[in-house]
This record gives C-alpha cells, structure tokens and sequence, in this order.
C-alpha cells in the first residue's frame, strides 16, 4: 500500500465539503483556519478577535464551547458578526460536552469534535475488551454521537472528526496502542457511524505534536480511506508546536511535507503567540502549493527507501569524513562549506551549540551524482567500499524529489547528505523563504528515514543557516540537542497567560539539553501530550497549576507565582537539572 506517489507531485482528488460560504476540497485552493483565544463568554473580545483573523486572511474561524453555556453564546457572537459584515464561517470546538455540540450546532457553520474525549473520559486505564465488549463500546459511542450527526445534517452544517494523538481514548490506546493506526482507527471509528446515518460533509484531521507521528497517521488515514473508494478532505496541523523558530519548524515539516506529496485541503499553523501570526505564516507555508500542477512521472518505477507508515533510518554504512564519523548509528551530522564559514568564524569565534561537524572543502570526499543518470548510479552500485554521497546542484528536480530517488537508486550503505536546495548560488531567500525551505525538504526527508548528514544552503551561509539545520532536526525529532518544549496555542479554555507563561518556563528551562517540557494551558490533550514530555506544566483551575512527570500528576493546585519554581526543583529531583553557565 502507498499514501502518494513518492518521485512526481500529484494532488489527493477528494469531495467537497462546504462550511458556510467556503468550500474545502474538491479542487478549491487550501483554505487557512485559525483559532481564536478570547473566552468565549466575551462577546465583544471574541467578535474583535474574529474580524482581526478574517482581516488578517483567515477564511474560518474556530472558537471553543466548552459548556452549553459558552456554546449557546456562540449565537451573540454569529449575531454581532453579522451585524458588521462580517460573514466568516465560524467552527465550535467541542470536547467532553456532546450537550455542548448539539448547542453550538444552533448557530455556526461546522463543529470540530474529538473522537478521543466526545463519549469517552481518559482515565490512562487500560484493559483487555473482547470483540463482544468492544462492539459494545461502539453501539454507546454511537447513542452518544449520533444525534449530533442527525442535527448536523439536517441543518447542513459540516464537521471536523478530529483526532488528537495526546488525548487517544483509553479504549483505543487498550486495542491499538499509542500509534498512527490508533488514531487511523479512532477516526474511522466516528466516520462510520455517521455515514452509516447517510451524513457525508465532514473532514478529518490528524494532529500530533512530533511531525514525524502526524505525517505517519495521515499517510496511513489516506491509504486506508483509499483503499475503500472514500474522498474525505483533511485538514492539516502539527498541534501544541509553540512559538517562534521552533513552532515554525515543525508547523513546516509536518504541514508542508504532507502537502508536497498531495495530501491535505485545509490548514491550520498552531503557535503559542497571537493567533493572526498564525495566519501570516500559514499563507507563506501553503503559497507554493495554490499554483502546483499535477505532474506525470518520467523517473521509472522504483520502490521508495523508506517505509510510509513507520519511521526505520536508512541502514548506511558507518564511515569518516575529516575525522568525524557519519553514518551508521550516528547522529545526522550538519555540514557546511568552506571558505564562507572561515570567514564567518573570525567575526563570531564562539557559535555554542551550533558550532557545524563539518567544514567541506575542495577535497572530493562527497560524490555528487544525479539520481536519473544510469551510469552514475551503476558506478555507486559497484563500489563496495560506502562513501558519502549528494545530489548534484543544477538538476531540474525538487530537493525532496531528488534524494528520494537517489536514495532508492543507490546501495543503502553509501551515506547521504541532504541539502535543502539544488540552486544555492541563484537562489536569493529571506529568512522566511529559507526556513520554509529548509524546514520542507530536509523535513519530510529526515522523516522518511533519509540522510545522514544535511547543508542548509544558499547565497549567504551564517550562523543562522546553521542554527536552522541544527532545529530542523530537533523538530524533526531526529537529534535533541536542547530543550525541547511542546506548548499549545492559547484558545477560550486556557486557565493562564499561555505566552507570558511559556516565557517564563523557557528563561528558567532553555539552558537544559535533551529535556522535553510541555507547558499546557487546560488538560483537553495536556496528558496525552505529555506522554512523550519528561515535564509537564499544565493549567488545572484558574491561577492554579498542575506538574506531571510523563502523564503522571505529581503535584495539585500550585499558584501560578510559584509553579515556575517548583517545576525546576522538579525537575532537579528527577536528576535532570543542570545550573545555567554565566
């Protein structure tokens, strides 16, 4: 089974589904969401911050109901658009509350509800279900879910089955695991019921904080919807990916790799900062892919490297290059060339942690080849001794295209060195261009198990090229090598200043290497999340916290003054504290 084809670009045909006056699918272009952080109950706040995004280039606006209360005020704040022109199509978050769905499907245009949290609570419990027991699970989640599908279709209104891969139900995580066919499984799960009610206007959403987890469970999701003849559109977000630099990063990696082989029809950039940055980011991310044409394959049919579904690193050959080893079980190691970095070092002598492995010179220790040519790639097959091999610079192929192919063509054993652009002497990129790049093709490759060693590129290499390589593979998950934060975006539940807090979290915590922090502002995915977070700081009533170690809860009802604190002497009980240098 394949998601996409992995050597030519071809779009996903799938249905259209419409959310007021938008279309999603059904060859429209991408459409951008958003999500406002107001609480809901402020009418006038959640109005302002809905025509900001809409003015910002927002096409839908999703706002969170999290009791029938806040879902009934949803009608206030449609009403007050209205009366100000502005039309936006406006989506009910819902989750726990199926009350608080059939309310909110009153008055808006599309309701998102979570299959993991919608008829079930997470207890972290886990227990074994025979087949009878579970269809018996199956029929409650359906005399729970049900009514909202009916509602949803007489009104005609849409739907967003989203999927969460921290907030998996215990059922599901009991059967299935912590994995991409769990949240394939949990989303099919409520699909079925409501096409079994005749109810087709719906997406779907696979949403993870690790791009590489969300990018597995799409492919999966599309191979499987495929597989049975179904053309749902998807909508396409890293959730809980922060702020800055790093939120981008991962944002681009798993957003915009999935887009590059076709896949996904709406999008939504999550980041721990004012919710109309995200919109400026997420038009830059989808721009290259509104003109994309399908293309037809002139490249031969060969299996790809890499397995779609699973992460498995490429199986090279361990080897040196000046001295350092690359390869093998090493880490990706970051390169750079010669002569631009010298001069670079004399201006900035000290780099930290982004000092490059690697200085390339002249010295012909990389073979450079282009993955069409037959001859070259018949010389690499009968080398037996691995080397260190790129794609060419020049080729009329994608970076992502190319070294896909070179990596299918070629000997396992011979190493790779990926680099984000095959025309770095005529490409001139602002930072954004660059880390949109960067982030996408050495991304989607690393993902995909490919590369061991990687060159962000271009006119001017500096220090900020190779800070990008090094958090292109941190977000990557690939190589930690600082720490790492999973934060979510504020919306209406969040229970504290999300960014003012993250803030605060990252002054004390940033110095610490290979520690993973997940700072959360309400418990909706904050548990799950945190499964694969060493630390966990979560909002558990106003002006109140939480601390976990992974997903277990080891301290209550800290004031917000001091829940900073104590999270370092956590931290620092766990043995993984270090005093920051001077």
């Amino acid at each position: 089974m394949k998601a996409f084809p992995a050597f030519y670009y071809q779009k996903r045909p799938t249905r259209e589904v419409s959310v007021g006056q938008v279309t999603i699918g059904g060859g429209y272009p991408l459409c951008i969401q958003s999500m406002i952080t107001a609480g809901t109950m402020d009418t006038e706040a959640s109005v302002r911050e809905a025509m900001e995004l809409a003015a910002a280039g927002s096409q839908i606006v999703r706002i969170t109901a999290p009791t029938v209360r806040e879902a009934h005020n949803l009608r206030s704040i449609k009403s007050k658009l209205l009366t100000r022109g502005c039309t936006i199509p406006l989506v009910a978050d819902i989750h726990f509350k199926p009350g608080a769905a059939l309310e909110a499907a009153k008055w808006v245009e599309k309701v998102r509800i979570n299959p993991g949290n919608y008829a079930d609570s997470k207890k972290f419990s886990v227990r074994e279900y025979t087949n009878e027991e579970y269809r018996m699970e199956l029929v409650r989640v359906g005399q729970l879910f049900e009514p909202l599908v009916a509602f949803c279709k007489a009104r005609g209104i849409a739907m967003r089955i989203g999927v969460n891969h921290g907030s998996l139900s215990d059922r599901i995580m009991s059967r299935y695991g912590d994995t991409p066919l769990g949240m394939v499984e949990s989303a099919m799960e409520f699909a079925n019921i409501a096409r079994g009610l005749g109810y087709h206007n719906f997406v779907f959403s696979m949403k993870a904080s690790s791009p590489r987890m969300m990018i597995a469970a799409n492919r999966l999701l599309v191979t499987r919807l495929s597989a049975v003849g179904l053309d749902y559109p998807l909508h396409l977000g890293v959730t809980e990916a922060g702020d800055g630099e790093d939120g981008r990063i991962k944002s681009a990696i798993g957003i915009g790799s999935l887009l590059y082989d076709g896949i996904g029809d709406t999008v939504r950039v999550s980041l721990t900062e004012d919710s109309v940055h995200e919109i400026h980011f997420a038009k830059a991310l989808v721009n290259p892919f509104l003109s994309k044409k399908d293309e037809v394959s002139s490249l031969g049919d060969f299996p790809p490297s890499f397995d779609y579904f699973s992460y498995c690193r490429r199986a090279a050959h361990r080897i040196f290059v000046h001295g350092v080893p690359v390869g093998g079980e090493e880490p990706i190691r970051v390169f750079t060339s010669e002569g631009k970095w010298n001069v670079l070092r004399e201006r900035l002598p000290q780099m930290g942690e982004y000092q490059p492995e690697i200085v390339l010179g002249n010295s012909g220790i990389i073979k450079s080849v282009d993955p069409r040519d037959q001859r070259a790639i018949e010389a690499l097959c009968e080398e037996t001794a691995p080397r260190l091999v790129t794609v060419a610079d020049g080729i009329d192929l994608s970076p992502i295209r190319a070294f896909r192919l070179l990596a299918a063509r070629i000997p396992a054993y011979h190493p790779i060195l990926l680099k984000d652009t095959l025309f770095p002497a005529l490409v001139k990129r602002d930072p954004l261009s660059s880390l949109l790049e960067a982030s996408i093709h050495i991304g989607s490759l690393v993902c995909d198990g490919i590369g061991n060693a990687i060159l962000v590129q271009g006119e001017q290499e500096s220090e900020q090229s190779v800070r990008l390589a090094y958090n292109i593979l941190q977000a990557s998950g690939a190589r930690v090598f600082k720490t790492d934060y999973v934060a979510c975006p504020s919306c209406g539940r969040t229970l504290f200043n999300l960014q003012q807090i993250t803030s605060h979290v990252k002054a004390a915590t940033s110095h610490l290497k290979g520690v993973r922090i997940a700072i959360m502002g309400c418990i909706v995915n904050g548990p799950g999340e945190m499964a694969d977070a060493d630390f966990g700081y979560v909002g558990g009533a106003p002006g109140k916290v939480n601390l976990y170690v992974g997903k277990t809860p080891v301290k209550f009802n800290i004031p917000e003054k001091e829940a900073v604190s104590c999270l370092v002497d956590l931290i620092r009980k766990h043995g993984k504290w270090v005093e920051p240098s001077s």
